[in-house]
């Protein structure tokens, strides 16, 4: 309920009801505020505990309950920002997340220094508008907006000129340039688009065909399916190449996480019958600390269940330092025995276990 001055009504008894009505919304949108900020603070306590509890065999269950919660309170604060009509002060620190007053807006974003920047002068002109005398520049404000150039798809047309000599007849035409994908339309920025936004932003393809609809492409979920294929295949070198050389390294880290994996085959048996736990492997390469000479690197396998033999055959070839949890599928690769040596052995170093080259 609002009104401009100029339209208010003379009558005092009418101005009182509008008063109270206004001092009841008032009271209203205060009481709304206090419940969301105590939701606010209840869930930053939780999220705080379970981050303190997130290790061990449940540590996968509970990152996945403390995203869920990071969810709920994202929505919260959006709520909370929404009706909150206070200046906005992107102040340079970042506050400490246990303030009371953290502000919703936290700091100015961080822009790298290799971003376009793009300078835009507002100059008043050369006479003053008072008096019509020259003006003079004392100096200038400068203030920063960040702003985003939207995707555009772009089609390249590529004319091969066909000519013939006026000599011997014969047909002069360069040949076709090279595809990522022989035979498709999809150019390379395109592809690497595309792989990006579903390994990398995990965002499924049919999700991609909606984007691309709306700029005003419209490439099947079945095309792009079947550029992805293409493109791991072609991809494929290059891949094994880094594998190599990060399993290569004197010094790994390994870990496993627990992922749902969909069967097709058996979706028709009934509800949650299609799905089954698979595993993803990591294997990591980082120098970083000691600064050391190779970039780091990591390396993910898939498996379909937690058997050892998966990693004695993802390892089969490592030498060197192992660091790794308890997992008991690692005792054959320093526990040698009379059938199979194993490339490791285990090492007296505190903190995670770590196995060692004897």
């Amino acid at each position: 309920m609002s009104k401009h001055a100029e339209n208010l009504p003379d009558d005092p008894g009418v101005l009182k009801a509008m008063i109270a009505v206004l001092q009841a919304e008032n009271a209203k949108i205060s009481a709304t505020l206090r419940v969301h900020d105590q939701l606010v603070r209840a869930l930053r306590l939780q999220i705080a505990k379970l981050q303190k509890l997130a290790f061990g065999k449940s540590s996968e269950k509970i990152e996945r309950e403390i995203e869920q919660l990071e969810l709920a309170l994202e929505d919260l604060l959006v709520a909370v920002a929404e009706d909150d009509d206070a200046f906005i002060d992107e102040g340079q620190d970042e506050p400490s997340p246990e303030a009371a007053d953290a502000p919703a807006l936290r700091r100015r974003p961080r822009v790298s220094d290799t971003t376009p920047r793009e300078h835009r002068e507002l100059d008043p002109g050369a006479c003053c508008p008072d008096c019509g005398g020259d003006l003079r520049v004392v100096g200038e404000d400068v203030s920063e907006l960040l702003d985003m150039i939207a995707a555009q798809m772009k089609v390249i047309q590529i004319a091969r000129i066909k000519k013939s000599c006026r000599r011997c007849e014969r047909m002069v035409q360069e040949s076709a340039p090279s595809r990522p994908i022989p035979g498709s339309m999809a150019g390379p920025n395109l592809l690497a688009h595309v792989l990006v936004s579903k390994f990398d932003d995990h965002l499924p393809l049919y999700r991609q065909h909606e984007i691309f609809a709306r700029m005003g492409a419209d490439i099947p979920e079945s095309t792009l399916v079947g550029w992805c294929g293409r493109a791991m295949k072609t991809l494929s070198p290059l891949i094994e190449r880094i594998e190599a050389d990060i399993m290569a390294s004197d010094l790994l880290h390994a870990d496993d996480t627990p992922i749902r994996v969909l069967y097709r085959s058996l979706r028709d048996k009934g509800l949650g019958k299609g799905v089954r736990q698979g595993r993803i492997w990591a294997y990591v390469r980082d120098q970083r600390p000691w600064v050391g000479a190779s970039p780091p690197g990591a390396v993910y396998r898939f498996a379909p269940d937690w058997k050892e033999e998966h990693v004695l055959g993802h390892l089969a070839n490592a030498r060197g330092i192992l660091q790794a949890d308890g997992y008991k599928g690692y005792a054959k690769l320093y526990a040698p025995e009379p059938r199979w040596c194993g490339p490791f052995e285990r090492g007296g170093l505190l903190g995670p276990p770590t196995t060692r080259l004897p």
